[in-house]
């Protein structure tokens, strides 16, 4: 990759970054220093759900100390799909042109934006893939490996979703691409947003691409993935992959009657 992450930027318009926190206290500042030094034009959402923490009070600070660090405040931990949805409305209710989402904890590297940015120039969605040539995971236990790409591969078969990381949470998305996947009908809570989102763009002819990021495991903190999490993906993805098979039979169905008919 060659030039600066100004130039990346020059063209998109307004870019606003969502960083959803909870309990991210020891990883916030130093994760909102590094993408302002990585992409200086970028304005910053921390959308925090009353971690109990500090996290809230640790963004009021930076916000106050920096114009383009905001915050939005949520009563509780409600999941991390409702965290976005709420975050993308108040991006675009404040015209920015470019939503980009990514991790607070670190295991985004915000120096990597500038991919995704320059990705925009022929896509309306640009993932940061961890299973693309390329792209690599650190100090992942093989279990957890085999987790992600097993689910990744149940999305592509259960959905037909061409891509290798539909779980992917580093993304930049056009403006257009989040108003036309119909944001305000994803019920999805946990990481199965990220799946229900890629899907749905493809499904409306947005065109989707993957850059191949570097995903490092985090240094401070838990992770927020949890069972609970992980039997509400496959049970949606089961529903949603039924719902399509249902969808295209039909559609096959109408098809034979209607041409049954043209040769009456």
């Amino acid at each position: 990759m060659t030039g600066t992450s100004e130039q990346y930027a020059a063209g998109l318009g307004s870019i606003l970054v969502v960083l959803p926190t909870y309990n991210e206290a020891k990883n916030l500042e130093r994760t909102v220093g590094r993408l302002r030094r990585a992409v200086p034009a970028a304005d910053i959402l921390v959308t925090d759900d009353a971690s109990p923490d500090g996290t809230g009070q640790i963004a009021d600070r930076l916000a106050a100390q920096d114009p383009q660090v905001h915050v939005l405040h949520r009563a509780a931990k409600e999941g991390l799909g409702t965290a976005y949805k709420e975050s993308f409305a108040w991006g675009l209710s404040r015209g920015y042109d470019v939503l980009c989402e990514m991790d607070a904890d670190g295991s985004h590297q915000p120096e990597e934006l500038a991919k995704l940015l320059a990705g925009l120039a022929d896509s309306d969605l640009v993932i940061g893939s961890r299973w693309v040539p390329g792209g690599r995971v650190e100090n992942w236990s093989q279990s957890r490996e085999l987790l992600s790409r097993g689910a990744n591969r149940y999305a592509q078969i259960v959905l037909g979703v061409p891509l290798r990381d539909a779980t992917a949470g580093f993304r930049a998305f056009r403006r257009a691409t989040l108003e036309g996947v119909g944001l305000d009908d994803v019920a999805s809570l946990g990481y199965c947003f990220q799946i229900d989102l890629a899907w749905r763009a493809l499904q409306a002819g947005f065109r989707v691409t993957e850059v191949p990021i570097v995903f490092r495991e985090r240094e401070f903190g838990d992770s927020k993935m949890d069972l609970a999490i992980m039997i509400e993906s496959f049970r949606r993805v089961a529903v949603w992959g039924i719902r399509h098979r249902l969808k295209q039979v039909r559609g096959r169905t109408n098809g034979h009657q209607v041409l049954s008919e043209r040769r009456r």
